[in-house]
This record gives C-alpha cells, structure tokens and sequence, in this order.
C-alpha cells in the first residue's frame, strides 16, 4: 500500500445569475449548455479564488490547527483525506463550489514524478504512458470519486458542492500525442464513474499543433509543454477550457513594462475568448491569474489595475453572451498562512483602495448583469 499525502488544489467559486433557461441537467449541480454553465435553469456566472492549502490547513483537527499551516504540514500525512472532508463540508455551508484538481505535474506535494517513482521508474513522462502508473491514477480516482464524506455522509460523485473536477494541473509532457492520450483515457475513466460533475484537464491554454497560426500568443517556449488548447479541449469528455495568466513570470523580459504586458493579457484572453466561441465551442474559465510582489515594479495598484483588467475582459464576455464567464484568481491566503507566500497572495481585508475590493464589486456586476437570450443546445 502506498504511503502517500493526497494532493489537491481548491478553486473556490462564487456563482452568480439571475436568467432562467429551459435546459435539462441534474438539480443542484452546475452543468453547461453551450458556451454557458447553468445551474437549476439559471444562466450563472462564477468568480473565485485558488486555496491549495485549504486542505492540508484543515488536517489538524484542533480547531486552532484548522488556520494554522505550520502544524498541518507536520500533520497531513498522518490525517490523509479527513482534511478534504472538511475543506468540502466547509464550502457547502457557505454556498461556495469547489473545482478540485486530482495531480499537481509539478513536484509539490508529490506531482506526476512521485507516481514514477512508486513504480520504480525514472523518467517523468511515463506517467503518461506506463500501465502501473496510470493504474495508480485511476486507483487514486476512484477513491475520492467515491469516497462518503466522514462529515457530511455524502459521496463526493453526489455532492453538488463540488463544480468539477481537474485531471491534472498545469500538465507537461515531450510528446503533444502521448499526453493527449491519457487526457483521453482518463476523461473517460472519471466519467465512468461520476456521470454528475463537470470535467476540465487543467491546461494553462498554450496553443499547439492543431492551430499554429495562433502560437503567436503564446508567451515564450510555451509549444514545450506538449498542451494543445484547441485539440486537447475537444475531447468529448471534456466539459469546458481553461487558461492561466501569469505576464510577470511568463514575459519575465518585460516584467517592469506595463503597456507591453496589457497587450499581451489582451490578447491572450481575446484568442480564447474567441476560440471558445467560435471552434471549441464551450466554455471559458480563467482557473488562475495573477501578479507578483517579488517582480520589479510591482505595487497595489498595479495589481490592482491588472485584475481589474481581467476583470472587465469577464465581464464584457458575460454580457455579450461570449464564453468567458469567470476567473479564479492565484491566490486567498489569511495573516496566518504566511509560510505559504509566494508573491501573489491576496488578504481579504477591506478598504477603498484594496484588491478585495475589487473582487468583491466584481461578484455584485456579474450577478446584477442582465444576460441577453441563450439559445438551449444539447449537451455533447
């Protein structure tokens, strides 16, 4: 049996709308018609956070422990899932959806690498490929798919509170086929099992072979990473896209250029709004963005002026009916996860001239938005 610490991140999401559709779905949980997610014959719109410590901060059971990191990383292997458990039953009561991603492809807690070396192999990308790796997988899978919550009661496969689940975050691999495959096969192996939930792959949004015209958009070695956001995003599984932001670390040349990188976000989002719209044809989240403190130039309102920018780019698709109806910025943290800082936390306190400001009068545009006539489409 394999001693392990379960990796999860957490987008938390707040939904919001207010146009009734006749679409068919399953009540309480989100689904998509079209280009847009709907929930309970509501058009809704969502704007969010990412959280990846939530999970390992609630592994200590003592209340205290629950909002302090030092005590729950010394913990969390002993606890295992009892801190998902929570994190879940937690969000359900404040009406708050969860998109859990199932792997990191990086190293941090554990990552892809680390199911290479419980089979004893070497080389990254076989998690791809090797039969006992991808076992592994889908063994982790279905254990959380079907796991009964030790809170709630419920299986986290019939739990509403959860908006979809992610394969992998920000996956890489050397060979744009090989990892098209398991996206696949893995697509369809969760769907197998829980028919109810939304499904993403967790793609940063590079683009690839299938559309070279459009690689222009893409920030500096990004056709290394094997994603292929139009092709990728087509498999039939697959229930919406998704892209990052990240200008400071991606044009790393012009981090100090603020002109330079608002063209770039510009037109990142522009593309895929597009793409979105017009070939993939579902819809667009913005799973994570964000500027950091530990580039050259930055400040709050520099940060501010960048999700502001995001923001509106949003908001402008929501209203025209486009296909980008929300975005989870990276990420929420509280005075006590400090140890967990990384350059682009964000503290919720108030005041006027606050990014939590902003995100909070961004939640009240998006709800009070009055969306133009949604044609019902079958799911496919």
């Amino acid at each position: 049996m394999l001693n392990t610490v379960p990796f999860f991140f957490f987008l938390l999401l707040f939904l919001v709308g207010n146009y009734r559709i006749s679409v068919a779905e399953k009540a309480g949980f989100v689904g998509r018609n079209g280009t847009q997610f709907v929930l309970n014959g509501e058009r809704v719109y969502l704007n969010g956070f990412n959280a990846y410590w939530m999970m390992t901060t609630a592994a200590d059971t003592a209340s205290k422990g629950r909002a302090t990191v030092t005590t729950a990383l010394r913990q969390a292997s002993a606890v295992g899932m009892n801190g998902l458990d929570f994190v879940v039953y937690e969000a359900g009561r404040y009406k708050i959806k969860l998109i859990i991603s199932l792997v990191n492809n990086f190293e941090d807690f554990g990552g892809r690498k680390k199911y290479v070396e419980w089979a004893g192999l070497d080389e990254p990308d076989e998690f791809y490929t090797n039969s006992v790796v991808k076992q592994f997988y889908k063994n982790h899978v279905k254990t959380v798919l079907t796991r009964k919550n030790t809170i709630t009661g419920r299986v986290y496969k019939e739990d509403p509170t959860i908006f979809s689940w992610e394969l992998i975050n920000e996956p890489r691999c050397n060979d744009s086929t090989i990892l098209q495959s398991w996206v696949k096969e893995m697509a369809s192996y969760v769907k197998s099992i829980d028919s109810n939930h939304l499904l993403e792959i967790g793609l940063e949004g590079f683009y690839g072979e299938s559309k070279p015209e459009r690689t222009v958009y893409n920030p500096g070695g990004a056709v290394l990473t094997g994603t292929d956001f139009i092709s990728d995003n087509q498999i039939p599984e697959i229930d919406f896209a998704t892209i990052h932001i990240y200008p400071d670390s991606w044009l790393p040349s012009q981090s100090s250029r603020t002109g330079e990188q608002n063209e770039f976000v510009d037109n990142w989002i522009g593309a895929h709004i597009q793409d979105c719209n017009n070939i993939i044809k579902k819809p667009l989240l913005i799973t994570e963005f964000g500027k950091s403190s530990k580039f050259p130039g930055f400040s709050l309102e520099e940060r501010n002026k960048f999700f502001k920018r995001v923001y509106d780019v949003i908001y402008d698709s929501a209203r025209t009916g486009g296909s980008c109806t929300g975005g989870v910025f990276w990420q929420l943290t509280t005075n006590r996860t400090g140890l967990l800082g990384d350059g682009y936390e964000v503290f919720m306190q108030q005041g006027p001239n606050t990014t939590a400001r902003l995100i909070a009068e961004q939640s009240i545009k998006l709800k009070n938005l009055k969306c133009p006539p949604l044609v019902t489409h079958s799911a496919v």
